[in-house]
């Protein structure tokens, strides 16, 4: 007869592979949106790319893993049935904003599902407050630092280039907003394939299979396939509201997006520091709007992404904790 825990231990592995997958069609739109608005290259292109390049860019690190599954919580206050409430947290709440095309944060949704989880298990003393601040800390200074140096970025380019007609301009930065893009969708890599390798080695450790929390190559793999697969699947609906919807792009716009927010996700996945890339793209599109003009922005489209942004945590956190209290009864702690 199979082992209850061993059992419980796969269904936390397969929910947190189906996180990455859902990831990966949910986040594709921040690597790929705006080259795609920008017809630099084409959906199919698009996708193809980033699949390749989520996977490699998810393969080079396990800092931001180390993040999640040491950061927010200590390990003796987590059980099976914590991380999968965590999970189930996580893509309920991430499905319900791919529905709707609303580019929320897997990030915000992964933590606030730990948080409501670990709650609902161990109360407020199982969260590590300390961790959590400086992690929510980061969430929030990443999309201002986007905001900024797009905006920064983009005056800059408008000054080198100034006397450049737009067409030109447009032609050749179409060439370089491909590689952008690549670079934008390799750093995406970086940051949310870790997200599920940490909450895998998590369980693992839950287990007893690991003794100390060390994400091992095989999670590393099964986590990169998982979000390259889930890329490949594409996630038009988001596309649309990052790319079209927000602020009306160029390639010179989108080339200064992709590069802006690739520089700042990569530095803060180099310190290990979990940054939602759907906030730092989206707040580099909002930088080059306002490096337009204030009305160049679509102010609704900001207000339901904003709205998405301060629910996910909360919306996330209350769907783990009530999966916990169902599941406890019919599964056991």
């Amino acid at each position: 007869m199979l082992d209850p825990a061993f059992v419980m231990l796969c269904l936390v592995i397969l929910a947190a592979l189906l996180f990455d997958y859902i990831n990966g069609f949910h986040d594709t739109a921040n690597a790929i949106a705006t080259c795609v608005s920008t017809r630099a290259i084409s959906v199919r292109g698009a996708i193809i790319m980033a699949a390749v390049l989520n996977f490699a860019g998810a393969m080079i690190s396990t800092k931001v893993a180390g993040t999640i599954g040491k950061g927010i919580v200590d390990s003796s206050n987590v059980t099976q049935m914590v991380v999968l409430a965590a999970v189930i947290g996580a893509i309920v709440w991430d499905l319900i904003t791919w529905y709707y095309g609303l580019p929320s944060s897997s990030s915000h949704a992964i933590i606030g599902g730990i948080m409501g989880a670990v709650f609902a298990h161990a109360g407020v003393s199982g969260l590590k407050w300390g961790g959590l601040k400086n992690i929510i800390l980061a969430l929030l200074l990443s999309p201002i630092l986007g905001t900024i140096i797009s905006f920064i970025f983009m005056i800059i380019i408008y000054r080198v280039f100034g006397n450049k007609s737009p067409s030109v301009l447009n032609k050749n930065f179409r060439r370089l907003q491909v590689v952008s893009a690549a670079f934008m969708a390799f750093s995406h890599g970086t940051a949310d394939a870790q997200k599920s390798m940490g909450v895998i080695t998590l369980a693992l450790v839950s287990y007893g299979t690991l003794k100390t929390f060390a994400v091992p190559w095989e999670v590393m793999v099964g986590c990169a396939t998982a979000m390259a697969l889930g890329t490949a699947a594409g996630g038009w609906r988001i596309i649309k509201t990052v790319g079209r919807d927000f602020v009306k792009l160029q390639p010179v716009h989108g080339f200064c997006v992709e590069t802006a927010s690739a520089a700042v996700i990569l530095g803060a996945s180099a310190f290990g520091m979990p940054t939602s890339t759907t906030h730092v793209i989206t707040s580099s599109i909002l930088g080059v709007g306002l490096s337009k003009r204030l009305n160049a922005v679509n102010w609704n489209v900001a207000k339901r992404i904003l709205v998405a942004w301060i629910l996910t945590i909360p919306a996330a956190a209350l769907v783990a904790y009530l999966a916990y209290q169902v599941m406890s009864p019919l599964l056991g702690k």
